[in-house]
């Protein structure tokens, strides 16, 4: 059965003119499986609970003791399990067994290259550095292209999901394209879990990002560094040379915006030590391969709800921010940029939009979201002064 991310490759093969045998043959299955997907639009569902349980439950424990003794030949295994009375098919066995191949002890250790425009390793990196005078860790998001070695960082003060996935989309835009493949280290952001004996569960946001920009997640085996050591070298260049010859920043866009520079003077024109070119004459040949951005760009704000005061505000971070009165004591959604814009929608659509502020400089209040309000609060009602006459008279 086809799952989430394979549906996420189907796509971008599908994009760069792949034929769908081929495509069925990548993935191990049949070219009808591959038909049946595009035409759908998008992976099966997956199987409710309580559905019926495969024949070859009762013997995975066997299966994951034979692959652990090296035994990989689907053949081989499936002759093991009918000697054990298994009476099931062979094909979900080797379903069983396809997602567990990157788990294979390799024999050697070996570098491993590329072909262009194929993958883009992610990573992250920390130092201590002043930052508006102060000294701070800063986080750095490290993306660099399998082929040519052309890297990218992005700084920030924390290494959530949202910040994750924009350091991967301002590298593809520094880039100019999209790679078919991205690895991952397996932090929580991108894997939710990754062990041995069990398929890879991703984050599903981290699947939206991969299917808005259509690359194919591979998150590396726990505890092998090797999987993405072209990344990782690149962080320490980044240490060990941009945050030495620069100590000091005004602030974080001052920081990013003199990494690019230094990425295309000083990075981009060097020799790279081990394909032994200039890294932007091998980016060169690299460009032509990459996959094209996406129309609209992949959303990486921070999602949360809110209920509206009934004086027409919300509480965000601290402060409040005002909402248009007719949504007084309703639930709304909240979107907030990592660049600070603040944007309130009610039934998918924006109603409001501010920037945070710090909690010195008060509220934040948009006058037209509270007419009618006003218009309520100021209305005096009328009354005819005869009776306060009848009132004096009787008294």
């Amino acid at each position: 059965m086809l799952r989430k991310e394979d549906w996420i490759l189907i796509e971008a093969r599908r994009r760069r003119g792949v034929y769908q045998k081929d495509i069925a043959a990548e993935l191990g299955v049949h070219p009808r499986t591959v038909r049946r997907a595009v035409q759908r639009g998008g992976a099966p569902s997956e199987k409710r609970p309580g559905a019926r349980k495969s024949k070859l439950d009762p013997y995975k424990p066997l299966v994951d003791e034979l692959l652990q003794e090296e035994v990989w030949n689907a053949r081989v295994v499936f002759r093991e399990l009918q000697d054990r009375g298994y009476r099931g098919g062979i094909t979900i066995l080797r379903d069983y067994i396809r997602p567990k191949r990157v788990l294979r002890k390799s024999r050697a250790t070996v570098r491993f290259e590329t072909p262009p425009g194929r993958q883009m390793q992610n990573d992250w990196g920390e130092v201590w550095t002043k930052v508006g005078g102060k000294k701070r860790k800063v986080c750095f998001s490290v993306n660099t292209l399998g082929y040519s070695r052309r890297f990218h960082f992005w700084c920030t003060d924390r290494q959530d999901a949202e910040h994750t996935y924009e350091g991967i989309i301002r590298s593809f835009e520094f880039f100019g394209g999209t790679t078919e493949e991205v690895v991952v280290d397996n932090q929580k952001t991108c894997v939710i879990e990754h062990r041995a004996g069990r398929r890879i569960q991703y984050h599903d946001a981290f699947l939206d990002l991969a299917g808005c920009y259509g690359f194919r997640p591979w998150a590396c085996r726990p505890s092998r560094a090797q999987t993405k050591g072209k990344d990782e070298r690149v962080v320490e260049y980044i240490k060990y040379n941009f945050f030495l010859r620069y100590r000091s920043f005004e602030d974080y866009e001052e920081m990013n915006r003199l990494g690019e520079h230094w990425i295309r003077e000083e990075a981009d024109p060097r020799v790279h030590g081990t394909v032994k070119e200039v890294v932007e004459e091998r980016f060169e040949r690299e460009r032509p391969h990459l996959g094209p951005l996406p129309s609209a760009r992949f959303d990486t704000s921070y999602r949360e709800s809110r209920r509206v005061g009934w004086d027409g505000y919300i509480d965000v971070r601290g402060n409040r921010y005002s909402v248009p009165d007719a949504h007084c004591g309703a639930r709304v959604v909240i979107r907030i940029g990592l660049d600070g814009l603040l944007r309130v929608f009610a039934e998918d659509r924006k109603v409001a939009e501010h920037w945070l502020r710090p909690v010195r400089e008060g509220w934040s209040t948009v006058p037209s979201h509270h007419a009618k309000l006003w218009r309520e609060t100021l209305r005096v009602e009328r009354r005819d002064l005869k009776v306060y006459e009848e009132v004096s008279s009787c008294s």
